[in-house]
């Protein structure tokens, strides 16, 4: 199965309130970073691995000019969906996080959550890569990232790992570890990293 088909399969099968990441509301860590005017919602963002949009929502709703990429269609339809009922215009695309369909520099902001801890390590250099080419010089990546407090697996990260696969090309502004009651029920940990092109 690939990984288009997967996440499609995910989509499809289960109700949106049952699957793990998606909260009904927007992430509180990314609402604090733009109520605290670390990040000012002006120019373009990108919310990459939108799932179905609840983010992507709030970023249009913050005052970005906002768009919105998921690798499934059926999340990207619901997002949609969800968008025109919010009354904000957001641009979404279906696509892969590995290929980016957009201009270079075209954003301002741009923000992951939980896209990176589903790229395998073979793909990290071009995942990076790609963000690089479409985010404008000193523009911000705001990531958030299951944690190694989870326990091991291989998308589970420490800061120092974190730290090491970014900083030959960012510059980390600040980085929150917290905890997160998920849609599941269960709780799980991430890293947040406000990070800064270079």
């Amino acid at each position: 199965m690939s990984e288009y088909e997967g996440w499609e399969e995910i989509y499809r099968k289960h109700a949106p309130e049952s699957l793990p990441w998606e909260l009904g509301e927007p992430r509180p860590v990314l609402v604090e970073l733009i109520q605290s005017r670390k990040v000012l919602p002006e120019g373009k963002a990108l919310d990459l691995c939108c799932g179905l949009g609840t983010n992507t929502i709030y970023l249009a709703s913050a005052g970005f000019q906002t768009t919105g990429i998921d690798i499934s269609k059926t999340a990207v339809a619901h997002a949609q969906r969800q968008a025109r009922a919010a009354g904000v215009n957001i641009r979404f695309w279906a696509s892969s996080a590995l290929d980016l369909p957009f201009e270079p520099d075209e954003f301002d902001f741009i923000f992951d959550m939980g896209c990176f801890h589903h790229i395998r390590r073979p793909d990290r250099d071009a995942f990076i890569q790609g963000i690089l080419r479409i985010l404008k010089n000193s523009g911000h990546y705001f990531m958030i990232c299951f944690s190694d407090k989870n326990g091991p697996a291989w998308n589970h990260f420490s800061d120092e790992e974190i730290l090491d696969i970014f900083s030959p090309h960012f510059d980390a502004l600040e980085m929150q570890h917290f905890f997160s009651l998920e849609g599941d029920g269960r709780t799980r940990f991430f890293y947040a990293t406000l990070f800064r092109s270079r």
